[in-house]
């Protein structure tokens, strides 16, 4: 079994900042959420990393919330790469389509490469009823797919889910082939969960899971917006809900995760769960 790992790589889920008395129903002090960061950042500078990854939410609300929390990320030593999730398109109308330039993403879903591995961000906001504008048909092909899932008797279909369009589909599925092709392993990050079964579930989740079902490359699948966690694994994929670390008044929450020939070690932080993740 190695000792060194082929890179290491940050995760944090979900720091829905915003300035903001605490939500003592769902635990959650959006406040507090800079201090977390910082903390998260202070051990991350400590470690040789590849890049850190934020799996969406990184505000709660309101477009001035980017103002605070984009500043702290600036003391991160490493490369930084984002998703949005459901709480980044609660801002005014008029920024609902500049987001991920505000955030400094190249896109609102991209890929890069790194050490024989393809990581593919997703934006899962797609298809909502909330990241599209007013009066755009992905807004009502989102009540339907919520519909359509609220008849069948699914819990997911909720108004904080969503799902990516058949653009975007297609899209993945190119990139897991080119993957494919070029002999390399896959992780899948978006900010919606599609597997275990849960209510925070992607829109598309049946769809998604039976894409990457086709692909025994694709070893990871990480994600947020469950601020529980949540854990799965369908033939050789992990899937992998990191918790939220806007929840609970002072006990955080972030990852680091350990890319081994044969294994990925999730090492947690606070309240995240460690784990080893043979892989095949």
């Amino acid at each position: 079994m190695s000792s060194t790992p082929l890179f290491r790589f940050g995760v944090v889920a979900d720091p829905q900042y915003a300035d903001l008395e605490p939500n003592l129903t769902l635990n959650r002090y959006p406040a507090n959420s800079l201090v977390k960061l910082r903390e998260a950042i202070e051990e991350f500078n400590r470690h040789e990393l590849a890049f850190v990854v934020t799996l969406g939410d990184i505000i709660d609300r309101e477009w001035k919330g980017f103002d605070a929390i984009l500043p702290v990320y600036e003391t991160l030593r490493h490369p930084k790469h984002f998703l949005l999730g459901n709480h980044d398109f609660a801002v005014a109308p008029e920024h609902l389509q500049a987001v991920h330039q505000r955030v400094g993403m190249p896109s609102a879903y991209y890929d890069f490469g790194h050490a024989g591995y393809r990581f593919i961000a997703l934006d899962g906001n797609e298809i909502s009823v909330f990241a599209p504008p007013e009066g755009d048909p992905r807004r009502d092909e989102a009540k339907a797919r919520m519909k359509a899932l609220e008849t069948s008797g699914a819990s997911n279909g909720q108004r904080w889910n969503a799902a990516i369009g058949s653009t975007q589909y297609a899209w993945l599925a190119a990139k897991l082939r080119a993957a494919k092709t070029a002999g390399e392993k896959v992780i899948v990050m978006n900010h919606y969960p599609i597997f275990p079964d849960d209510s925070h579930n992607a829109l598309d989740s049946d769809c998604m899971l039976a894409l990457l079902a086709e692909h025994d490359h694709v070893v990871a699948y990480l994600n947020g917006h469950n601020h529980a966690g949540n854990f799965g694994v369908v033939g050789g994929t992990y899937f992998v809900n990191f918790k939220g670390m806007v929840d609970t008044e002072d006990s955080n929450a972030f990852a680091i995760v350990s890319v081994h020939e044969d294994r990925l070690d999730v090492v947690g932080f606070g309240r995240e769960t460690s784990r080893r993740l043979a892989l095949s």
